[in-house]
C-alpha cells in the first residue's frame, strides 16, 4: 500500500553535513501532497525523538529545539520525497533516523521507513 525508504545516512565528522532523503512509493502515496511527513531519531540508549515535520504543502514546518538553526526539512511533491538537511552536526546527533508519514485526516503516523544510521565523530 505504501512504503517509505530513507537514504543519505553515513559517517561524518563533527561540523559536517548530511542530507537525508525519504522517498515515498505505493498506492497510498499517489496523492503525496495529502501526507505530512516527520523525521524521528533514536540514539543508543534513548527513546524516539521527534526531529522535524512538514505538512503536505510544504508550508507548515516544525523543527525541534535541539536542531533548530542546523536542520532544515523540505519536500518535493513531484518526486514524492522529503529531505532533512543536517548542518553543523554534533556527536549527539548520532542516531538512527526514521521518516514517517501520516494522512492529513489522521493524527497518527501510519507509515514508517526502515531507518538510516547517522554517526557523527568528534
Amino acid at each position: 500500500q505504501g512504503q517509505l525508504i530513507e537514504s543519505g545516512g553515513g559517517l561524518v565528522q563533527a561540523g559536517g553535513s548530511l542530507r537525508l532523503s525519504c522517498a515515498a512509493s505505493g498506492r497510498s502515496f499517489i496523492s503525496f501532497i495529502n501526507y505530512a511527513v516527520g523525521w524521528f531519531r533514536e540514539a543508543p540508549g534513548s527513546g524516539r525523538e521527534s526531529v522535524a515535520a512538514i505538512d503536505g504543502s510544504g508550508r507548515g514546518k516544525y523543527v525541534a529545539d535541539s536542531v533548530e538553526g542546523r536542520f532544515t526539512i523540505s519536500r518535493d511533491n513531484a518526486k514524492n520525497t522529503v529531505y532533512l538537511q543536517m548542518n553543523s552536526l554534533k556527536p549527539e546527533d548520532t542516531a538512527v533516523y526514521y521518516c514517517a508519514g501520516k494522512h492529513s485526516s489522521t493524527s497518527e503516523y501510519k507509515f514508517w521507513g526502515q531507518g538510516t544510521r547517522v554517526n557523527v565523530s568528534s
